[in-house]
């Protein structure tokens, strides 16, 4: 049995909801038909209305809260500002994010501006998804990684602390968990752990013992397991989770998950394999695991 349920939700529900003209194309991805490039175009931005635009992702997370069990928490989630902005200005999927980068060197005052928007915008979504029934939040900064050192501390971790001070000024979610997860970030862990989250995911390049004496006893760590384990042998996976737990140590504090998003070719066998040896694992070796 899983700990935990989270709301899947395209990433680009906000950007769509601001009119960009969002479009799933096969073999492709998404793509935006008014792409934002220039100052101008990202003046003429405006926040979306949480409860009308997105009012059916909220529908969404009620209806799930109310199939599942009371006492299994459901997990919010938005994407982060840079990563929503880097698909607002490429236009969709890309392997550079040249255009993106080339903004922020550009015109970065332009580049602040539009990252402003979004935190803004995703702090209320995040707030409106708890109303509506979820007890955690994620932030999933799946590009963060794509930054050079100087930028992601300019473009990106300042909007991520944004989003965190946001919440937590709001008094129905001050104690409400957060997480915030930067894919290809284990190179910040301690900047992004002085956010004020309470947890930080880890993706599978980092060693959860290292991570975990890097930021000690200030925020939990969720992941870490390659996604592409999943493909293996059910043999394997759980030589790989004993790895993942050995790694980590005893006590609480980790909540095991994947690296990053599991992949749709992925067996559901094999996920279950994954979930049982975490569970059988932990209970022999980790007493206390979280």
């Amino acid at each position: 049995p899983l700990d935990a349920a989270i709301l899947f939700s395209d990433i680009l529900t906000i950007p769509d909801a601001m009119g960009l003209g969002l479009t799933l194309e096969e073999g492709i991805g998404p793509r935006f038909a008014r792409p934002v490039r220039t100052p101008e175009a990202i003046r003429a931005l405006r926040a979306p209305d949480v409860a009308t635009d997105l009012g059916y992702v909220l529908d969404a997370v009620r209806l799930i809260r109310r199939e599942l069990p009371p006492a299994l928490p459901l997990i919010g989630f938005a994407g982060s500002p840079w990563t929503l902005a880097s698909y607002m200005i490429e236009g969709g999927s890309t392997r550079d994010f040249r255009l993106a980068k080339c903004l922020l060197l550009d015109s970065p005052a332009a580049a602040h501006q539009l990252l402003a928007l979004l935190a803004d915008s995703i702090a209320d979504y995040l707030a409106a998804q708890v109303e509506a029934g979820a007890d955690a939040l994620m932030v999933f900064d799946s590009w963060g990684g794509a930054l050079a050192h100087a930028a992601f501390h300019e473009f990106s971790a300042p909007y991520l602390d944004r989003i965190v001070r946001d919440l937590r000024a709001r008094p129905a979610l001050a104690q409400v968990p957060i997480i915030l997860f930067t894919k290809g970030g284990g190179l910040w862990l301690e900047r992004l752990a002085d956010s004020g989250c309470d947890a930080l995911g880890i993706d599978w390049t980092v060693d959860p013992g290292k991570a975990r004496e890097r930021v000690g006893a200030r925020v939990a760590l969720q992941g870490n397991l390659d996604p592409e384990t999943l493909y293996a042998s059910p043999t394997a996976i759980e030589r790989e989770v004993a790895r993942m737990l050995e790694s980590y140590g005893t006590g609480p504090g980790l909540i095991a998950n994947l690296g990053h998003g599991i992949t749709p070719g992925v067996d559901p066998a094999h996920a279950s394999a994954f979930i049982d040896a975490v569970h059988r694992l932990s209970a022999r070796s980790q007493p206390g695991l979280g």
